[in-house]
């Protein structure tokens, strides 16, 4: 039996309001599944709302380690008086004025975001069948989709992981130490790109959160979108290794069980009261 293709119309542009709609489009395989065994089905979304309630501590304790780390860089490390952390900034800043004052460059988000995609699926080993990215919208037919790609382009900063990887493979030929602010000031820039639009994009229904459940959706970005600011806060300090803050975490965890054992000993208390 051929593969029949799932294919979702973007929204169109209209007149009075800006809608863009960027979704993922795949190839079910051809081969004929068989039937499920009689029983309890239980909803993939179920289960994946239940594996969201088990994220939210583990969210809580790395943005409690993430956030007392940085404050420790910029306090006592003094980080904020280095010139990565002002050329970062200054980057994010000036995409922030184009952002909110200039047309956005919504062909320019729409390709990153497909690419993504692709990307994505290339890693867990699908195929790509086609492609297509305009202002109006975009997607791709793939063999292949999980949560991992569906999500990506919300949490994988392609263009800030372009120029960095641009960056190391030229400065294997060239002396680029000179253009170092150059850099830190093009990743502020492009994080910055990726982060509005990931915030502009989340509330505007995309398939690509719904079809996976929202609310897992939504911790799984919050998720990997603190996993990679770790990594740039360790690689910008020189005192945070990743070492002390794998320790900062597992000292946070301990703390959390700590709480949640007090708790449940004053609320068993009170039960036999």
């Amino acid at each position: 039996m051929p593969a029949r293709r799932v294919r979702r119309q973007p929204v169109r542009k209209t007149p009075t309001k800006r809608r863009v709609k960027v979704a993922t489009y795949a190839v079910p395989t051809g081969r004929r599944l068989a039937p499920p065994a009689p029983g309890l089905v239980v909803p993939t979304r179920w289960v994946k709302f239940v594996v969201a309630l088990f994220l939210l501590p583990i969210c809580a304790i790395l943005s409690q380690t993430f956030f007392t780390a940085f404050a420790r860089a910029a306090v006592l490390e003094r980080l904020w008086a280095g010139e990565e952390f002002w050329f970062f900034s200054l980057g994010a800043i000036l995409w922030l004025i184009a952002f909110l004052g200039l047309p956005r460059p919504l062909v320019l988000y729409v390709f990153g975001h497909e690419v993504t995609h692709a990307l994505w699926v290339w890693l867990m080993g699908g195929r790509v069948s086609r492609f297509r990215a305009s202002r109006d919208g975009g997607h791709i037919l793939t063999d292949k989709n999980n949560f991992l790609i569906a999500l990506a382009p919300y949490f994988f900063p392609l263009y800030s992981i372009f120029v960095i990887a641009l960056y190391g493979a030229l400065s294997l030929f060239l002396d680029l130490q000179p253009y170092g602010r150059v850099l830190y000031a093009l990743v502020g820039l492009t994080w910055a790109f990726h982060l509005t639009f990931t915030c502009w994009m989340i509330p505007k229904n995309q398939t690509d959160l719904s079809d996976n459940g929202t609310i897992f959706s939504l911790v799984v970005i919050y998720l990997m979108n603190l996993v990679l600011l770790g990594a740039l806060l360790i690689v910008a300090s020189p005192n945070i290794t990743f070492a002390s803050f794998g320790a900062d975490i597992m000292r946070n965890v301990a703390n959390f069980a700590h709480s949640i054992v007090t708790l449940a000993e004053r609320l068993q208390h009170g039960a036999i009261r």
